[in-house]
């Protein structure tokens, strides 16, 4: 009869579990936070980060969007968008995601 040899299992280590809930939970209450509220004029909005200053000055003023102010982070911009498809035009012309700007600013004001 041949040996057989024992093939050591694979475990997910007992910490993992605990660091996965944090880290939707933190995830979870950031969406709900930073959730732009209805009807507000002036929003953040988030470009990605291997773009220049330049290049995030000239996406939002492309989408024809007021800038209101900088952050701490240079891709990160306080902006009022255009009442028609001002959202729209900011996420075509490169922009990530739209972010309430009161919590931004608590956060990364300058």
């Amino acid at each position: 009869m041949e040996g057989k040899t024992a093939i050591p299992s694979r475990r997910w280590p007992a910490w993992a579990n605990a660091a996965a809930l944090l880290l939707a939970g933190w995830i979870a209450v950031a969406i709900l936070t930073l959730q732009v509220r209805p009807g507000a004029t002036i929003v953040a909005v988030a470009f990605p980060p291997w773009w220049s200053t330049q290049q995030v000055f000239q996406a939002a003023g492309s989408a024809q969007a007021a800038i209101v102010g900088a952050t701490a982070l240079p891709t990160l911009l306080v902006v009022r968008p255009d009442d028609h498809d001002g959202l729209a035009r900011l996420h075509e012309a490169g922009a990530w995601f739209v972010i309430d700007a009161q919590a931004v600013l608590a956060c990364f004001g300058r």
